[in-house]
């Protein structure tokens, strides 16, 4: 039951820009003194003297900087917790993408302390999302753990345009999920403020990525940090993270924050093949699949139009999932929260059925284009 008369909204500040590490200080005035940084390994190596010069002349004190354990699994998450330094710091600092960033979040939340996010790609929103995405041991998907989310996040586009392009390509894909996902989710419900924001706040998501993601992604190859590239980066961390935090609850009362195209991402990492494409690319297939159960082939056709300018996926061949291990799939999806939180018009029957005309559809359109 949804109690929306006494309940705490908690949302993340951030700083962007090539030199927002210089922030650092000021955000933390308030939150105590010793820093442990944790993270990727080669995301603390690109951050590391940044972060170092960034707390410079402060009162700041970095006491380590922590592998992460490679795996973003409840196993990783309580390593940390153990480490004895970890315990001491009054801020945990987390740096990466997606998995580094929520292993080190989950542990956060359970011990309680102030986080600082740094993303280092431009991938997905986990650096400002409250909820962590968890895996078990060897890559399967484990489910999404309610986390309180950053106090604040640290966006250094100088840094993330010299991460690997496939994670920003891949992390438009992701983005342009979040209103198709979470208006779909919601519409058949009663909403109130906070849930009627996050709706509203998912429909942002979806422009910026289809007017400006292609010369954004020209621009990431160029290491040119334009206009455009900032809004795609801002999109796909800020707006999809706080749309994110707005429709889901820790109680599990309601959960708009994903739906079928994500789905077919949890699918996707118990099939043969799927589970080596990322996260992002597979979730613009998903996206497809969304729209069409949703009974919008206008749209399709638009969405299938740019992911293909993209060399995003179309069909179901792209991410190397054949049509019969959709049942496969479904042992996976099924445990999700948003299959779980899906409105009452969503069956597997049907799922399917729209999996299989995407497909066909997605097929025909390269085979026209290629042609």
């Amino acid at each position: 039951m949804i109690n929306t008369t006494n309940y705490t909204v908690n949302l993340s500040s951030y700083s962007i820009g090539a030199d927002c590490y210089n922030q650092i200080p000021h955000a933390a005035r308030f939150l105590g003194k010793k820093v442990v940084v944790i993270g990727g390994k080669t995301a603390l190596e690109k951050a590391k003297q940044a972060i170092i010069d960034g707390v410079k002349d402060s009162d700041l004190k970095i006491l380590d900087f922590i592998w992460y354990g490679g795996e973003c699994t409840h196993e990783n998450s309580h390593m940390l917790m153990d480490i004895p330094v970890v315990q001491e710091a009054d801020i945990l600092f987390a740096v990466g993408g997606g998995r580094a960033i929520d292993t080190v979040k989950y542990a956060a939340h359970l011990l309680d302390k102030p986080l600082f996010t740094f993303p280092t790609v431009g991938s997905n929103c986990a650096a400002y999302s409250a909820q962590a995405i968890m895996y078990y041991p060897g890559g399967s998907f484990r489910g999404n753990f309610p986390t309180k989310p950053c106090n604040h996040c640290f966006i250094n586009t100088a840094i993330i345009a010299d991460s690997p392009e496939p994670l920003f390509w891949a992390g438009i894909g992701d983005a342009l999920s979040k209103e198709f996902e979470v208006v779909f989710a919601s519409k058949y419900d009663n909403l109130f403020h906070t849930t009627l924001m996050g709706q509203q706040i998912s429909r942002v998501c979806t422009d910026p990525i289809l007017n400006f993601g292609k010369k954004a992604l020209e621009d990431f190859r160029n290491h040119e940090n334009s206009f455009e590239l900032i809004q795609v980066i801002l999109d796909i961390i800020v707006s999809t993270g706080l749309a994110s935090n707005l429709t889901t609850t820790e109680d599990g009362s309601y959960y708009y924050n994903s739906m079928l195209a994500h789905c077919v991402y949890y699918g996707s990492t118990v099939t043969k093949k799927g589970h080596n494409h990322l996260h992002g690319e597979v979730v613009a297939l998903g996206t497809l699949v969304q729209v069409a159960y949703d009974g919008d082939w206008d749209m399709v056709k638009k969405l299938m139009d740019f992911n293909y300018s993209l060399n995003l996926p179309i069909c179901f061949d792209d991410i190397e999932i054949e049509e019969d291990e959709f049942e496969v799939m479904s042992t996976k999806f099924v445990n999700g929260a948003a299959w779980k939180h899906r409105p009452a018009c969503v069956n597997k029957e049907q799922f399917f059925k729209i999996m299989h005309e995407v497909n066909v559809m997605g097929r025909k359109y390269k085979e026209e284009h290629q042609a």
